[in-house]
C-alpha cells in the first residue's frame, strides 16, 4: 500500500543528502547506500543504469556480486521510504527501469527540482526585463543550498560528472543572480553566494569578475583588487594565461569606481539560434515514423531524446531535419545543429569539447568565458539551457559516448540524434525513444521518384518505375541519385534508365552522382572504414555465402573463426547497420551493400582466399547437414551420406532441433547444392541434397525435394558417380510418391534398384523394395503389398525394430484398405510395441494412424478418431508436420462422413495450418483448401 498523505517523503541533495519522512529525518545507512541514493537524486527523475551505479560504487574492477549489492541497497532504501509497501510492488519512490532505476520526485519533494524551477523563473523574468523578480527567484533558489552537492560523499561527489553538472548549474544560477542584482543596484545581496561559487570555481573568470563588482559595490574595493591579483596569479601559474576581457573590464570598473549598473533598461535578449539545415523540398513518406515521433514527444513525461538509426543511405538525416522543422515551433528559444562527423570520409569525428564550444558560442557565451575542462564545459552548457526550450539536432553521431555531454540536464529541450550505430546506451541513460529507419515501401519509393521526375513521366511507364525501384533496392540514397540523373536528362524515358540498371545487376556504377562524395560507394565506405579489421574481412566475405541471410554459425564457418568471434563480428556489423538481424540470430544484407562488399572483396582479397572461404562455407554446411540428418533417420542403418572434411560448431539436441535448423537454412542449402553442381563438386552436391531428404519429407516440401534432387542427380551423373545416382533416384522416387506421381516414382525406383544391384548394395535394395510396397499401396494394389512384405519379413529386418515397425505399418494399412480390420489392428499394435521399445516417435505416430484405420474398418468411429488425434499429436512431437496434416485431413474426412461438419472443418483447418507453404504445392494442401473454400462459401 502507498504511504498516507500525511506520511510524505522529502529529499535533499543540495548539501549533504537528507530524507525526511513524516517530519523525521531518516538514517540512510552505509556510504555505498547513500551514494546510490545520491546519484538517483541528482538525476532528478531520469533513469540511472545499473552499470552507472556499479561504476560509482567501485573505483576499480567491481566484484561479481556488484549487481546484487546495488539491488540490495535499493531494496533497503525502498523499505526506508515506504515501510508498508511490499518490496516488489508497483508504485513508491524508486522505480525499476529497463536496465536500472529511477527516483520519482517533483518540486515539492526534491530540492534540486525546486532549485531548477526557481532558476528557470529567474531566467525568464530577467529576459522579460524584470530584474527584481529575477533576483528574488534566484535568491530563493540559492537559499536551498546547504553546501556542496552531496556533501560528505567525497571524493565521488567532487569528481563524478553528475554531481559536477549540478554544481555547474549552481554556478550559472549565481551568475544570473549577480546580473539581476547589478541591474537592480543590489550587488551586495549576492555577495555571499558569489564568494562560495568563486571559491569552488577558481578559474571561472565570469564568476570572479562578478565577485569583484559585488565587493566594490559593498564598499570593499581593496578586497576586490586583492581578489583580482590572486586570480591573475592563479591563471598565470596554473594555466599560463592572462585574464580575459570580461575580468579585465570588471577590474577596470573597480579601479574607476564604476560599479553601478551601466544601464537600467531591458537586458539584451538571449541569443536565439536557428541552425537547422533546410528541409528537403521533395521529402515524402515516413508517415509511420513521423506519427510515432509526434506521439512520443506529445506524451506527458515523454522522451527528451529521439534516437534515429539505420543503414547508410536510408535517409536518417532527411527524416531528422524534417522532424526538427515540424517540432521547431514548440521550442521558441531556438534550434542548435551540429554534424558530429561520426562517419565521415575526410575528417575525424568531432570531439565533445569541439561541439560544446560551438553550442556555447551560439548560446551567447563568449569564447574566453568557456572553460577548458570538458566537464566544466558540459556543466556550463547545461546551465545555459536551464529554463529554456531549445531543439537540438545531433547529426551523424558515432556512438553514445560522443554525445553524452551534449544532452541537456533538465527537461524542456528536445534532442534528435542520428547515427548509423544503434545507440542502445541512450535508451537507458537518457530515456531516449528509438526510431529505427527501415526501407521505405514501394509506394513511398514511387512517391520519392514522382516529385523530381514529374508525376506525368512516372505515370507514363509504371512498369519501368517499378523496375528502377527494384534495382535501387528501395534505398532512398540510390533512388535520389537515379532521380537526380533522370531529372537532368528530361528526354530519357524511364524504360531506358531501368534497362541500364538491369544490365549491371549487383554493380554500383549506376549509383554514382556528379559529386563522388555523395555516391553510394562513398557513403558506404564511411561505415566500412569504421570497422575493425576482422569485421571488415567478414563483410567482404558475405557475398560468398548463398541464400538470403546468414546465421552466426554460418558466419563462423565462412570466416573460419570460433562461434564466439563470429557473434561479436556480426554484432559489430549490425551496430553499423551493414547487416540487419531480421530474425533472432540471422542476419541479412541489403543487395547494394552486398554489391559493395563484392567490390571490396575483389579489390582486397585474392582469388585463393575467396576460394578458401567458399570451401569453408561448403564444408561447414555439409558437416552440419550430416549431423542434423542423423537425428531424422528412421532406421538404425548407417546414413547414406558422409560428413566430409569440414567441422561444425553446432550440435543438435534432438529431431526438433535438427528440423528447426533445416527450416532456417533451407534456402542456403538449396543454393549450395546448385553452386556445388555448377563448380563440379559433384559429391558435395548430391550428399547435401540427400541430407535434406527427411526434412523435405517431414515438412511436406515436395517441390523443393524434387528440384533439388534433380540438380543433385545431374551432378552425380556428370561426376560418373553410380552410388550417388542410385541414391538420388531412390530419393526422387520418394518425392514423386508424396506428389502422388506414382508412375514417375516407380520409374526412379526401378533405375535405383538396377544401379544398386550393379553395385552390390543389397541392403539398400531391400529397403527399395519396401519403398516399392508403399507406392503399390498408394496405387491400391494391396494384395501385392502384403505378399511382397510378408516374403521380406525375416532375416532382412532381424535386429532392426524400427525397420520392422515400418514394414508392419505398411502391411496394416493395406489390410485396413482390404477390410481386414483385425489384421490391421494386430499389425498396428505390434508396430506400436516395437516403436515404443525403440523410442521411435515417428513409428509410434504411424502406428496410431494405422490403428485408427483398423478401428474405422470395424466401424468404431469414436476409437478411430481418438487414434488419429493421438497420431497427429505424435507426428507433431516428432517434428513431422506434413504427416500430421495428412492424418488430420483423414480425421476431417471421417467426421464429415459421419455428419459432424463443424468438427470436420476444424480438423481440416488445423491440418492446413500445419503446412501453410503447401496450399498450392501438394495434393493434400490443394484438396483441403478446396474443401474449406466450398464450406465457407456454401449456405
Amino acid at each position: 500500500m502507498r504511504a498516507e498523505e500525511g506520511d510524505t517523503v522529502g529529499f535533499s541533495v543540495l548539501g549533504s543528502i537528507r530524507v525526511v519522512r513524516a517530519g523525521a529525518e531518516l538514517r540512510l545507512g552505509a556510504r555505498q547506500q547513500r551514494l546510490v541514493l545520491a546519484l538517483l537524486l541528482v538525476r532528478g527523475g531520469l533513469p540511472v543504469t545499473l552499470a552507472e551505479l556499479v561504476d560509482l560504487l567501485w573505483d576499480e574492477e567491481a566484484p561479481a556480486s556488484a549487481a546484487n549489492v546495488v539491488h540490495r541497497h535499493v531494496g533497503m532504501l525502498r523499505r526506508l521510504f515506504e515501510p508498508e509497501l511490499p518490496t516488489r510492488a508497483a508504485g513508491g519512490h524508486i522505480h525499476r527501469e529497463l536496465s536500472g532505476y529511477r527516483l520519482r520526485a517533483d518540486e515539492e519533494s526534491l530540492d534540486l527540482l525546486r532549485f531548477r524551477s526557481l532558476s528557470r523563473r529567474a531566467a525568464r523574468r530577467l529576459q522579460d526585463g524584470d530584474p527584481e523578480s529575477a533576483l528574488r527567484h534566484s535568491l530563493d533558489g540559492l537559499r536551498l543550498w546547504r553546501g556542496r552537492c552531496a556533501a560528505g560523499l567525497e571524493p565521488a561527489s567532487r569528481l563524478h560528472p553528475a554531481f559536477l553538472a549540478v554544481e555547474a548549474e549552481r554556478a550559472e544560477a549565481v551568475r544570473g543572480a549577480a546580473d539581476a542584482a547589478e541591474r537592480c543596484g543590489r550587488l551586495g545581496a549576492v555577495l555571499a553566494p558569489l564568494r562560495q561559487a568563486a571559491e569552488q570555481h577558481p578559474f571561472d573568470e565570469s564568476l570572479q569578475s562578478r565577485l569583484l563588482l559585488a565587493l566594490a559595490a559593498d564598499g570593499r574595493q581593496a578586497e576586490a583588487v586583492e581578489v583580482y591579483r590572486a586570480v591573475r596569479h592563479r591563471l598565470a601559474e596554473d594555466l599560463g594565461v592572462d585574464p580575459g576581457e570580461e575580468l579585465r573590464e570588471a577590474y577596470d570598473r573597480v579601479l574607476h569606481q564604476r560599479t553601478r549598473p551601466a544601464r537600467t533598461g531591458s537586458p539584451a535578449p538571449l541569443p536565439r539560434p536557428a541552425q537547422l539545415p533546410p528541409d528537403l523540398p521533395f521529402f515524402s513518406g515516413r508517415d509511420d515514423l513521423i506519427a510515432e515521433a509526434r506521439a512520443a514527444v506529445a506524451r506527458p513525461g515523454g522522451p527528451a531524446v529521439l534516437a534515429i538509426d539505420g543503414m547508410p543511405g536510408i535517409g536518417k538525416t532527411a527524416l531528422a531535419v524534417h522532424l526538427a522543422h515540424g517540432f521547431a515551433a514548440g521550442y521558441p528559444d531556438g534550434q542548435l545543429y551540429v554534424d558530429l562527423r561520426g562517419y565521415d570520409g575526410h575528417e575525424p569525428a568531432m570531439s565533445s569539447a569541439e561541439a560544446l564550444r560551438g553550442f556555447l558560442g551560439s548560446l551567447g557565451v563568449p569564447q574566453d568565458g568557456i572553460p577548458a575542462e570538458l566537464h566544466a564545459q558540459a556543466g556550463l552548457y547545461r546551465s545555459s539551457l536551464a529554463g529554456r526550450r531549445l531543439l537540438i539536432l545531433l547529426d551523424n553521431c558515432r556512438d553514445a559516448e560522443q554525445i553524452r555531454h551534449l544532452l541537456p540536464g533538465t527537461p524542456g529541450c528536445l534532442v534528435i540524434v542520428t547515427s548509423r550505430s544503434r545507440l542502445r546506451g541512450l535508451l537507458t541513460t537518457a530515456g531516449a525513444h528509438p526510431l529505427p529507419v527501415g526501407l521505405p515501401s514501394v509506394e513511398e519509393a514511387r512517391a520519392a521518384l514522382s516529385r523530381p521526375l514529374g508525376a506525368a513521366r512516372v505515370a507514363a511507364d509504371p512498369a519501368a518505375i517499378d523496375a528502377i525501384i527494384a534495382s535501387c533496392g528501395r534505398l532512398p540514397l540510390a533512388l535520389a541519385v537515379v532521380a537526380a540523373r533522370a531529372a537532368g536528362l528530361p528526354g530519357t524515358p524511364p524504360a531506358q534508365i531501368a534497362a541500364e540498371l538491369a544490365r549491371a545487376p549487383g554493380n554500383l556504377d549506376g549509383f554514382d552522382g556528379d559529386d563522388p562524395q555523395t555516391g553510394l560507394r562513398a557513403v558506404f565506405s564511411w561505415s566500412y572504414r569504421a570497422l575493425s579489421a576482422p569485421a571488415a574481412r567478414l563483410f567482404r566475405l558475405l557475398p560468398i555465402h548463398p541464400g538470403p541471410d546468414i546465421s552466426i554459425a554460418g558466419a563462423a564457418g565462412l570466416a573460419g573463426v570460433p562461434l564466439r568471434s563470429a557473434r561479436a563480428l556480426l554484432g559489430e556489423l549490425s551496430r553499423a547497420h551493414l547487416v540487419t538481424e531480421d530474425l533472432p540470430g540471422r542476419y541479412r544484407t541489403h543487395d547494394l551493400l552486398l554489391a559493395y562488399a563484392t567490390e571490396l572483396g575483389e579489390e582486397n582479397d585474392g582469388p585463393a582466399e575467396r576460394a578458401a572461404a567458399e570451401l569453408r562455407c561448403l564444408a561447414f554446411y555439409r558437416a552440419t547437414g550430416y549431423q542434423a540428418h542423423r537425428w531424422l533417420l528412421a532406421s538404425e542403418y548407417q546414413p547414406l551420406i558422409e560428413p566430409g572434411p569440414g567441422e561444425t560448431p553446432l550440435r543438435f539436441d534432438g529431431h526438433g532441433d535438427a528440423m528447426r535448423w533445416f527450416t532456417a537454412e533451407r534456402h542456403v542449402l538449396i543454393a549450395l547444392v546448385g553452386r556445388a553442381a555448377r563448380q563440379g563438386r559433384h559429391t558435395e552436391a548430391w550428399q547435401l541434397a540427400l541430407g535434406m531428404q527427411h526434412f523435405f519429407e517431414r515438412s511436406g516440401r515436395w517441390a523443393d525435394w524434387t528440384t533439388t534432387g534433380e540438380v543433385a542427380l545431374a551432378a552425380a551423373r556428370a561426376g560418373g558417380d553410380l552410388v550417388g545416382q542410385a541414391r538420388m533416384h531412390r530419393s526422387l522416387a520418394g518425392a514423386a510418391y508424396f506428389r502422388h506421381e506414382h508412375e514417375t516414382a516407380l520409374g526412379h525406383l526401378d533405375r535405383a534398384v538396377e544401379l544398386l544391384a550393379r553395385l552390390g548394395l543389397y541392403g539398400e535394395m531391400t529397403r527399395a523394395g519396401f519403398n516399392r510396397a508403399m507406392i503399390l499401396s498408394a496405387q491400391g494394389r494391396h494384395e501385392e503389398v502384403i505378399r511382397a512384405l510378408s516374403a521380406a519379413l525375416g532375416p532382412w529386418v532381424a535386429g532392426d525394430d524400427k525397420l520392422l515397425a515400418d514394414v508392419l505399418v505398411i502391411m496394416g494399412a493395406s489390410h485396413a484398405e482390404l477390410g481386414r480390420a483385425d489384421e490391421a489392428v494386430r499389425c498396428a499394435e505390434r508396430a506400436m510395441a516395437l516403436s515404443r521399445g525403440a523410442r521411435y516417435r515417428l513409428g509410434i505416430a504411424e502406428a496410431w494412424e494405422v490403428l485408427g484405420r483398423g478401428h474405422s474398418a470395424r466401424g468404431e468411429l469414436d476409437r478411430a478418431v481418438d487414434c488419429w488425434r493421438a497420431a497427429a499429436v505424435g507426428y507433431q512431437e516428432a517434428s513431422a508436420p506434413a504427416p500430421a496434416a495428412e492424418v488430420l485431413a483423414l480425421l476431417g474426412d471421417a467426421l464429415a462422413a459421419a455428419g459432424d461438419r463443424d468438427a470436420a472443418v476444424r480438423a481440416w483447418q488445423e491440418a492446413l495450418a500445419l503446412i501453410p507453404h503447401a496450399h498450392t504445392h501438394t495434393p493434400t494442401g490443394r484438396r483441403l483448401a478446396g474443401l474449406l473454400a466450398a464450406v465457407t462459401s456454401g449456405p
